[in-house]
């Protein structure tokens, strides 16, 4: 990839639509710019309307152009952007035009790598634009948006300078004599060490509320057949999903639904009842029961007649209640699709599951795959650092120094090619 070149891409959505967003990254874009506006003079961050015409003179588009001028723009570089009408012919031949002019289009992710390499963003800068640009509810926009502003980075740059700090005065008590050196020195970074483990070991506490708040809560249906576990997915999500029938075993695979809760993305999934079976396809719909209750963030278990047992880890139900004379059991949610009886009580417990399991995990860092790997990297080291190093510093030394690296890579301040790659990959175009 050479950043050299001229990018240029659709930044706004494809498809029909009012305006355009056309953006373009390089160097030296003035003298495009000037040809673009139709000026010989211009002032960065002013909007110029202007009769885009092509290199015959026949009239492109009416547009409104911006210059940016390195370095005060996204990617550090350069930027034009050109606000067209959104028909895919107009958006078209201005890509002709753009080409013409020695300009390419962008790779995935490639404006906002340069923003990387140009030290406009680092990689949790970045994994806060993949996420907002992901995010579907109002919580996902919140936690995606501390991200890319820098809350992470702040916080990891913070630790990592920590660390810094602690391997060189671990590496300084080897090469200086103790009086050259602060009081106690040997116990302060102990202890430093101590408590930095204590605040990432803290933070790895949210991944799995975070998990849950990027790609969604998966709250599973389970029970016996024909309990009405179909009759109360298709209550919660609105609509007749899945199929509710008197047969038992009606329900054979997994019926899944996206649907909003409490401002949180919620994946709900109805089940094959649990019960022996010699039917093939049913015993591979409670197969698929129970991967679904491994992969399961809160579980509804679903009983018509009194419980075997009632889990804490779960909200049990019990349902057609409207045909029960007795509703004493503790701790239990008795519904009714029929009545409508008991829906209120599920949905508020739904929402208290969803907030205990996320805990403080809004005011913590952002943790994905790629994060939580080299958090436990840095953990692993500082660990190894406080109980496998005893006194010889030039081990705890180099652990410490290793923890530094593993924070260096979810910053991008260490990195490799395919940490970049996998990175920026997930973005589209124009980004």
């Amino acid at each position: 990839m050479n950043n050299c070149e001229n990018i240029f891409a659709l930044s706004s959505g494809h498809g029909k639509a009012g305006v355009a967003v056309i953006r373009i990254s390089g160097t030296n874009l003035v003298s495009l710019f000037e040809r673009i506006i139709n000026k010989t003079e211009h002032n960065a961050r002013y909007t110029y309307y202007t009769n885009l015409k092509d290199d015959s003179g026949d009239l492109i588009d009416q547009c409104i152009a911006v210059y940016f001028e390195s370095p005060r723009s996204f990617t550090g570089e350069d930027v034009i952007e050109i606000y067209s009408h959104g028909a895919p012919a107009v958006i078209n031949k201005i890509f002709e035009f753009l080409r013409d002019h020695k300009c390419r289009m962008a790779e995935r992710g490639e404006f906002s790598r340069r923003a990387f390499y140009n030290n406009k963003m680092d990689l949790t800068d970045a994994d806060g634009l993949i996420a907002l640009l992901d995010a579907k509810t109002d919580k996902q926009r919140q936690s995606a948006l501390k991200s890319f502003i820098g809350h992470d980075s702040k916080i990891y740059n913070d630790w990592r300078n920590q660390m810094i700090e602690i391997s060189a005065y671990a590496a300084a008590i080897l090469d200086y004599s103790e009086d050259d050196l602060p009081k106690n020195i040997d116990i302060k970074i102990k202890d430093k060490t101590k408590i930095l483990l204590n605040e990432l070991q803290d933070a790895l506490k949210g991944y799995r509320g975070n998990r849950a708040l990027r790609n969604g809560f998966n709250i599973v249906l389970v029970g016996e057949t024909n309990v009405g576990k179909s009759s109360i997915f298709n209550k919660l999500v609105g609509s007749n999903r899945a199929i509710v029938s008197d047969i038992a075993g009606t329900t054979r695979d997994v019926v899944s639904q996206q649907l909003e809760i409490d401002g949180y993305l919620v994946n709900l999934s109805d089940t094959a009842g649990i019960r022996k079976s010699n039917d093939t396809i049913e015993k591979i719909g409670i197969e698929r029961t129970y991967n679904e209750i491994k992969n399961a963030d809160l579980i509804i278990h679903v009983y018509n007649d009194t419980p075997t047992e009632i889990n804490d880890n779960e909200i049990t139900v019990i349902n057609k209640s409207d045909l029960l004379k007795n509703k004493k059991l503790k701790n239990v949610i008795y519904t009714s699709v029929k009545t409508g009886d008991g829906f209120n009580d599920l949905m508020k417990i739904i929402i208290e599951k969803m907030n205990n399991l996320m805990g403080n995990s809004e005011s913590r860092i952002a943790i994905n795959e790629r994060t939580h790997e080299l958090l436990l990297d840095a953990i692993n080291e500082l660990n190894n650092a406080i109980t496998k190093s005893g006194d010889n510093y030039d081990i705890f030394a180099e652990h410490i120094r290793r923890g530094a690296d593993a924070i260096g890579k979810i910053l991008g301040i260490i990195t490799t090619t395919e940490i970049a790659d996998a990175t920026f990959s997930r973005l589209c175009l124009g980004k």
